[in-house]
């Protein structure tokens, strides 16, 4: 079986924001699964708007992965007023009712990015990065980088992530942690304490 980097379906939105909520395990933060769906949406269609890259991994004609990019210079891909609108809606929800969830790792993300570019000056963002936890094919994720570096070589990117990620992914393939901060959210679920990192790489 091989791995084919793609453009991505539309049909296949709904298993993106699955391996999210899976993958970057938002099940740890809230415990309502309706919830869960509207936040794993919120995410998707949050990145989805703001991409100029867009890479779909597939194996055997089944989708496996995807790697949404932003950078500097470059068009939009996907421009979603259904999207836009409840990435709005959400987003004033969250801030107003989970102000030590969303609005704390909101702020910390802007703190971290304000001082990683005072030594910094990157090129794009990796907004987000997924692969299915049930495939079984490995390297999804190592194509997904690939196919950006093949597009973009020699430009210095960043991303953020945090300990309840596979972070140690980003570090194995040469990414450097450029800033780390401990935080304590308050979610549904209680107090969750994190490590918000942000990374960096030039292709």
């Amino acid at each position: 079986m091989r791995i084919e980097i793609r453009n991505l379906r539309k049909k296949d939105y709904k298993k993106a924001i699955q391996f999210a909520i899976t993958g970057m395990h938002f099940d740890w933060y809230l415990n309502n699964k309706f919830l869960l769906n509207a936040y794993g949406r919120y995410f998707w269609y949050l990145e989805l708007n703001r991409a100029t890259q867009i890479f779909a991994a597939y194996v055997n004609g089944k989708f496996a992965g995807v790697l949404l990019a932003e950078i500097k210079g470059e068009k939009r891909k996907q421009q979603s007023v259904p999207g836009k609108i409840y990435v709005g809606l959400v987003g004033m929800i969250q801030r107003k009712l989970f102000k030590g969830g969303a609005g704390l790792y909101e702020k910390t993300t802007k703190e971290q990015l304000a001082h990683y570019l005072k030594s910094y000056t990157p090129d794009g963002e990796i907004l987000f990065l997924v692969a299915d936890p049930d495939c079984k094919i490995k390297g999804i994720g190592t194509a997904l980088l690939h196919a950006l570096e093949a597009k973009e070589k020699g430009k210095t990117f960043y991303l953020y992530t945090d300990d309840v990620c596979t972070y140690q992914f980003y570090e194995h393939r040469g990414f450097e942690r450029a800033e780390e901060k401990k935080i304590v959210l308050e979610m549904p679920k209680g107090k969750v304490p994190l490590r918000c990192f942000l990374y960096s790489k030039k292709l």
